[in-house]
Parts: structure tokens; sequence; C-alpha cells
């Protein structure tokens, strides 16, 4: 059975670890896995997603206005006669539009291709992201990678960090060059008051 899959957990969960292991048994089953990341996730080359653990893969970087489900079918056609996608799995989620996720779900309904996506459930401020909001909307299933707080507690916030380790409470949603550090609620509030 095809899903629409949506892996979640916060900072330093090892999604993409995950992700790229996950990647790794699907093609030692010969099933052809296509990788996708937004282009939004500059960490790495445009091409390349790669976990803190140094492992890494070839992807396909899209761009917010891209439709994904011709990016699928288009490179489908790409394969030789005979094969396809089985399995689509898409790196930094948060990012997909609400539209991309719709797509994808049409994918899964209409090609019969399992799309699997990784990515963070809020941002800082513990807000929704359009895309985590979207696919908790419309996948079948939802599956929690759980991180811990220092304090022993589940890790449920990506607390932004200045340079003098302070938590940050306002800003833009995205923005690249700061520390994230996964807290649990209790301790967000309570660094939240020192600072």
């Amino acid at each position: 059975m095809n899903k629409l899959i949506f892996k979640y957990g916060v900072m330093g969960s090892s999604k993409t670890a995950n992700l790229l292991m996950e990647k790794f048994n699907y093609e030692e089953n010969n099933k052809n896995v296509l990788l996708l990341k937004p282009t939004l996730d500059t960490r790495e080359s445009k091409k390349i997603v790669k976990s803190r653990i140094g492992i890494q893969a070839e992807a396909i970087a899209f761009q917010k206005e891209d439709n994904l489900e011709s990016i699928i079918l288009n490179n489908n056609l790409q394969l030789p006669v005979g094969y396809r996608y089985d399995v689509v799995m898409i790196d930094e989620s948060q990012f997909l539009t609400k539209q991309q996720v719709e797509q994808l779900r049409n994918i899964v309904d209409t090609q019969y291709i399992t799309v699997i996506c990784y990515g963070l459930k809020t941002d800082f401020m513990a807000n929704l992201f359009e895309g985590s909001a979207s696919l908790f909307a419309l996948a079948d299933d939802i599956i929690e990678i759980e991180r811990y707080c220092m304090c022993g507690n589940k890790a449920i916030i990506n607390a932004r960090m200045n340079e003098n380790h302070e938590v940050l409470t306002s800003g833009e949603q995205l923005q690249i060059g700061f520390n994230y550090e996964p807290m649990c609620y209790r301790c967000w509030k309570l660094r939240q008051k020192k600072g």
C-alpha cells in the first residue's frame, strides 16, 4: 500500500540520518528512490542531502514555486523503460508549500508511489511551518523521531540561541546562521525568563 508519510522531530533528532538510512534500505531491496530537497536548505550543496554524522546522497533541489508532481513524473520518464520510482523521499519538508503537499498527496493516490517526508514540526517560536501543517492534515502516517531535552524530558521546541547562548523570542521564521537547541516546553519557558 502506498502512503504519504511525515516523519518529524526537533533539530538534532537525526531526521536526515534516518532518511538516508531508509533510502539505503529501500535501494538494497531493489527499489528506485527519488530524493528531493528544497533550495531553502542552504547548509550543503543544492544537490546534496547530508546528515551531521557525515553520510550523504545526491538529491534534486526544488523551489517553492516548483510543481513537485511534474518533477516526479518527469524524473520517472528518465528511468529505463519498464522502471519507475517506488519511493520519493523529501528532506526538510517543513519548507514545502500547502500546494506542494497536495501535489505529493496526488502522486501517492494517482501514481501509487510512496512519499516519505522528513522535517521539523514547528519553528523556534513553536509555530507550525506551512509544510508541516499541511502534512499533518494530509499524511496517512505521522511518526515522531524523538529527541530529549537536557533535563531528560522530551524535546518539542527548536530553541533559537544567540551568541551568548540566550533564547531568542523574536525574528523571522527562516533565518540561517543561528544555533538551535532542542528543549522541552518547560525549559524553553524558564530560559526565556532568565534572559
